[in-house]
């Protein structure tokens, strides 16, 4: 039996879009980590939040909009609501599907903040769209405030930077109850954005992308393995093509090639290849693991999945 640590990333399709959506997703999750536990794996779990937090976002701003008094939610507020939000069902759900098992491990949720350059580049040009669609007259004061938008085809939207991670503020609270057997939920969509001034830490308007945050979460807590848990199987390239071509078992080299070739989408499975690559070639005798959120079990086992070794 295993006593290993693992670092399991949900991907964006694993909460749905709504609250119902998000309850029936939690469960299926929640199976899956218990799996994980059964086999004896040390577990950090770390999340997407990208339809929540855009919910959550919009909201705020629609009601401050609409109720003379109340501000509007910066996005690092937004995001850690988000974290609470989603810790809040995953945390019950996981605690729930171990005692029906007859397992009896503490399940929590950090609200995690991460460290970010204020010069990184990203800040000068954003990628990631957030919020509800602007008409011409919002997207013009948006500007004004020095904000960046983009043209969608509804409309306008804001865009917001997706720096790198450069230091998780909680990491030595998520080592020390991973360390004493807790199922840790940490780092929810990549973590808060944060920018440090003196001693305080001021919320970055910015999202980090999440893929990398849990890279580099695996890294510092010694993970043997990263596993990533998404909508599909195996990483696909060439997809659509006559060239189609799932990826199994590849080398860490094979991973670089495929990277620099953007044969992968950068908004999509670029992000992740990368992540899993950056963790592999950081630490010896790793493995990163990409599977669908039902195959945890098989994945870990390598026997259904796209694995980068070294």
């Amino acid at each position: 039996m295993s006593n290993k640590r693992v670092v399991v990333a949900l991907g964006r399709s694993a909460f749905g879009k709504n609250l119902p959506e998000q309850q029936h997703g939690v469960t299926i999750a929640a199976s899956a980590i218990a799996d994980l536990i059964q086999m004896k794996y040390q577990v950090v779990i770390t999340h997407s939040n990208g339809p929540q937090v855009g919910m959550i976002h919009t909201a705020m701003n629609e009601f401050s909009q609409r109720h003379e008094g109340y501000t509007p939610a910066p996005m690092s507020v937004c995001n850690a609501m988000s974290q609470g939000y989603i810790g809040y069902d995953l945390q019950n759900a996981i605690r729930t599907e171990l005692l029906n098992r007859g397992i009896y491990k503490p399940v929590c949720t950090i609200i995690t903040q991460v460290k970010v350059d204020p010069f990184d580049r990203a800040f000068n040009k954003p990628i990631k769209s957030i919020g509800r669609i602007l008409n011409d007259a919002e997207a013009e004061e948006e500007k004004k405030k020095g904000n960046f938008v983009t043209k969608e085809e509804d409309g306008w939207r804001r865009i917001i930077a997706s720096p790198a991670p450069i230091e998780v503020y909680e990491l030595d609270s998520i080592r020390m109850l991973a360390d004493a057997g807790h199922v840790v939920i940490a780092a929810g969509g990549g973590g808060i954005p944060v920018l440090e001034q003196g001693t305080r830490l001021k919320g970055a308007s910015a999202v980090i992308e999440k893929d990398a945050v849990a890279a580099k979460l695996a890294h510092e807590l010694d993970a043997d393995v990263l596993l990533f848990l998404t909508s599909d199987e195996q990483i696909t390239i060439h997809k659509g093509t006559d060239e189609e071509r799932k990826l199994g078992h590849i080398h860490l080299d094979e991973a670089f090639q495929i990277i620099d070739s953007g044969l992968l989408s950068q908004n999509d499975l670029s992000p992740k290849l990368s992540a899993a690559a950056q963790f592999v070639s950081n630490g010896p005798n790793r493995i990163a693991i990409s599977t669908k959120l039902d195959k945890a079990k098989e994945g870990i086992r390598e026997k259904v999945g796209t694995f980068v070794e070294a």
